[in-house]
């Protein structure tokens, strides 16, 4: 299921995690989001060691959040949301 970029902020306590690339990145991410591309996702285990935990993940078209979504349930994390891409996102981006 892709839920909508409204809908990450009223999460509470949720992790909001772009797998893209660092320099993808720094051009332009959501506030208060943490950065694990998608080849390291398994770092988030250190990151976020709590598995039940929400997890927002997106990146900039919407393929790498849907292949990392089934691979962070795989890894065991059982509140993993796709956000999809941010191609689209019209909202303010941190840089």
């Amino acid at each position: 299921m892709i839920w909508g970029f409204d809908n990450y902020a009223n999460a509470e306590d949720a992790v909001v995690l772009d797998v893209r690339m660092p320099f993808e990145y720094s051009a332009g991410h959501l506030p208060g989001s943490i950065n694990i591309p998608f080849n390291q996702l398994k770092k988030l285990e250190t990151a976020v060691p709590e598995k039940n935990r929400a997890i927002f993940v997106y990146c900039m078209t919407g393929a790498r959040s849907a292949r990392a979504k089934k691979l962070l349930e795989v890894l065991g994390y059982t509140d993993v949301r796709d956000l999809g891409g941010i191609s689209g996102y019209e909202g303010q981006l941190v840089q």
